[in-house]
């Protein structure tokens, strides 16, 4: 359950809604009256696909004792902002609308994200009332510092939605079947260096490659990310290793895999690199290359896996189960990711994926679905394995 209350920070609670909910975290929003104010129930409504629930006595549902159904059935309740006012009524026990209700009668984790004007956040009352709570076991997400919407400047700006959905799916990995695993998961573009500005790359965002890591993390795995070039942030929780070539990516994976339970290739490693690099900027009005395999390190990875489990991805633009098949043998895999990049919903760069999972006995099409969500899916296959 997400709670809403009326502060100016409550328009970040749409994309809180929407990363948990690409997530598969089914997300159900209680909006206090001043919230709705700053942002509108149905933004959150078409977000998390749930009823927004505003009001106690709303007729407009089949009748339960929503409150007491509701605080039931959440395995965590988030407060995204949380005002003073509210933390106020938590701290002494005042239920008086659904909010305050739900919150009181809830018996799952518990988490707090404050925001509001520094004078505030500082004052006595405020922190010996978050002091309070603490004590009882509720969880805060600090505030940051920072410009304020009332122009001060200082301790009080609500942390930042990815840190915030980062937390509470942590807290909610309830079944932590990676616990005691490590996991390498290598994401993006590699580069290969032509003269002083220029470049060889691809399309490859690491949007799949970050998810899995960040979803393996959150399963209990201890988490190797080897990240090249990426357009997302770097998940926290795992050890992030930056790298620039092939050949970058090829000693950071090999130098790993005798410590790792699963390696998982989804990055997309340039094939080729140039023979003679220009160390200045090339200005000739013309310009030939000769190119020469990188490293291949799928293959070498196969090759020196041991008990490691192997997972490799294949972007195709035709034949895609029989190239998948083929890469699955070649690379010694065990299971093949595979993907025809032509498809809308399936190239780089996107947020979605529609895949095909192809190990020795089976081939398991899937449908377009959230990279988040697919990351889990297949981490569900790799634990068959």
């Amino acid at each position: 359950m997400l709670g809403v209350t009326g502060g100016i920070a409550a328009y970040k609670a749409a994309y809180i809604v929407s990363k948990l909910t690409k997530c598969n975290v089914d997300v159900v929003v209680v909006m206090t009256d001043a919230a709705t104010q700053f942002i509108t129930p149905l933004t959150l409504e078409t977000l998390s696909k749930n009823r927004v629930i505003t009001d106690m006595f709303s007729r407009d549902f089949p009748y339960e004792v929503e409150h007491v159904s509701l605080a039931k059935s959440s395995d965590l309740v988030l407060i995204a902002p949380a005002t003073a006012d509210f933390i106020g009524k938590a701290a002494s026990g005042i239920a008086d609308d659904m909010l305050s209700t739900t919150y009181m009668a809830a018996k799952g984790i518990k988490v707090i994200c404050p925001a509001m004007n520094t004078a505030m956040y500082e004052s006595e009352a405020n922190l010996d009332n978050m002091r309070v709570l603490a004590e009882r076991g509720v969880l805060f997400v600090e505030p940051e510092e920072g410009l304020l919407a009332c122009g001060d400047v200082g301790k009080g700006r609500l942390a930042e939605p990815d840190y915030i959905v980062d937390k509470v799916l942590e807290l909610l990995a309830v079944t932590p079947d990676l616990m005691g695993k490590k996991v390498l998961v290598t994401a993006g573009a590699t580069v290969e260096t032509i003269d002083g500005v220029r470049y060889l790359s691809n399309f490859s965002s690491g949007k799949m490659g970050v998810a899995l890591a960040e979803a393996a993390r959150d399963r209990g795995a201890e988490v190797t990310l080897v990240a090249g070039r990426v357009s997302v942030p770097m998940p926290k929780g795992v050890e992030v290793v930056n790298v620039v070539s092939t050949e970058d990516m090829y000693t950071a994976v090999l130098t790993r895999v005798g410590d790792m339970d699963y390696i998982v290739k989804a990055a997309a490693p340039c094939d080729y690199r140039v023979k003679t690099v220009f160390e200045n900027k090339y200005k000739g009005d013309t310009l030939t290359l000769e190119l020469i395999k990188t490293p291949d390190i799928a293959a070498a990875v196969g090759k020196n896996k041991g008990q490691c489990k192997l997972v490799t991805f294949a972007a195709e633009t035709e034949n895609l189960v029989a190239n998948a098949q083929a890469k699955l043998k070649k690379k010694n895999a065990d299971l093949v990711v595979a993907n025809d990049v032509t498809q809308e919903g399936a190239g780089f760069g996107v947020d979605t994926n529609i895949v095909t999972l192809i190990t020795e006995d089976a081939v398991e099409p899937l449908p377009k679905m959230s990279k988040e969500a697919l990351a889990h899916r297949i981490w569900d296959k790799v634990l068959t394995l």
